[in-house]
């Protein structure tokens, strides 16, 4: 509703001195010279930008100038006429503009509330609490009009504590959702069943090569999916990871931001190529101790890969506003994003997923 109101009143400030323009020139200019081709004008910026009630209004008001203006001037009857069927003309064209520009916005209302549906179909927003932890989410598309993305993010209870997953898809269009989809899915059914963090990251590289197998795309280095796994059990005193090959999260505790990297890099899912293992054969987890009232960030690479107009890469651990203390996860989330397009002037180039969560022990009652 705002950004059509803007436009209404940006459509005015063209139409009103282009038909004051026109106005003027046909008082003042020598002959031959009119104010015709502004006259007309004024209909087409009017169908382009203004409602169709204004812009019947300005085709009509265009038409009984160019009439009045004629008089005055003391132009011959055949060419009142021609003047007046070519701004009518005109004016009839720019109302089929306005009519055609109407339903095509209908038409983009229409798919956006579909993409919107799907996004909170395959990527339902996390709840607020779960065990130990406070949560919140945040998704930003790299444009206004996109709806929908290649990022992910779940957080589930299970037997063996909060299990979180944020990732990436580097795969594109629909084959991405798909992607984004069958991972959300997998995480979901073996959250709940994979005995360990590990095991978990195991099955669903095994999922996601399956799909990719089944759809026909061979596993690529270019279709694949970047993930963290975290787990933090009942108690909420450890925090466990997992890194499939995406930006490492961060430890927010008494002011101080801490990068979490992995021990040793891992492959993203679904390449089908397996996973790092320890020397003992077991497959790497980290293990962190989660202080009491401690915030953890995840992100997608849309933040880390953020830049300034000099061409330099945003650094959650560079940042003051970071640094600071936030009541909750959700402040967390908000700061981070509005960190981000204060970075980027507005112009980041990458959908942008942030999950937050916040062990709540030590909070005020009622967190």
């Amino acid at each position: 509703m705002e950004n059509r109101r803007t436009a209404a009143w940006a459509g005015w400030l063209l139409v009103v001195p282009v038909l004051a323009s026109g106005v003027l020139l046909n008082l003042l200019a020598p002959q031959p010279y009119t104010g015709l081709p502004l006259l007309a004008a004024a209909p087409l910026i009017a169908g382009a930008m203004l409602p169709y009630r204004a812009c019947v209004l300005v085709a009509s008001v265009a038409c009984a100038v160019s009439l009045a203006l004629d008089f005055f001037r003391g132009r011959s009857a055949s060419a009142t006429v021609v003047d007046l069927a070519v701004i009518g003309l005109i004016g009839i064209l720019a109302l089929g503009v306005n009519l055609l520009l109407r339903r095509q916005g209908r038409d983009l209302a229409r798919a956006r509330g579909i993409a919107e549906a799907v996004q909170l179909a395959v990527l339902p927003p996390p709840p607020p609490r779960a065990g130990p932890l406070a949560v919140a989410a945040g998704y930003t598309a790299a444009q206004v009009e996109a709806r929908i993305g290649g990022d992910l993010f779940a957080v589930q209870e299970t037997p063996y504590g909060v299990r979180m997953i944020i990732g990436d898809v580097k795969g594109k269009g629909v084959q991405a959702v798909a992607s984004v989809s069958v991972a959300i899915g997998a995480f979901r059914q073996e959250a709940e069943n994979a005995p360990t963090l590990a095991e978990l990251a195991r099955r669903l590289d095994d999922a996601l090569t399956r799909e990719a197998s089944r759809s026909g795309n061979a596993a690529s280095d270019e279709d694949f999916t970047t993930a963290v796994l975290a787990e933090v059990p009942g108690d909420g005193k450890l925090l466990r990871l997992v890194n499939r090959g995406h930006p490492g999260p961060y430890l927010i505790h008494d002011g101080v931001i801490e990068r979490l990297d992995a021990t040793r890099p891992q492959l993203p899912l679904g390449m089908g190529l397996g996973t790092v293992a320890t020397p003992d054969g077991d497959a790497l987890t980290d293990v962190f101790r989660l202080p009491s009232g401690a915030l953890l960030l995840m992100i997608t690479d849309g933040v880390t890969e953020a830049r300034d107009r000099t061409g330099t890469f945003y650094d959650p651990c560079a940042s003051t506003t970071l640094t600071g203390r936030f009541m909750d996860p959700g402040d967390l989330v908000r700061a981070v994003t509005a960190d981000v397009a204060r970075w980027t002037c507005d112009g980041h180039q990458d959908d942008m997923a942030i999950l937050a969560v916040a062990r709540r022990g030590g909070r005020p009652p009622g967190w």
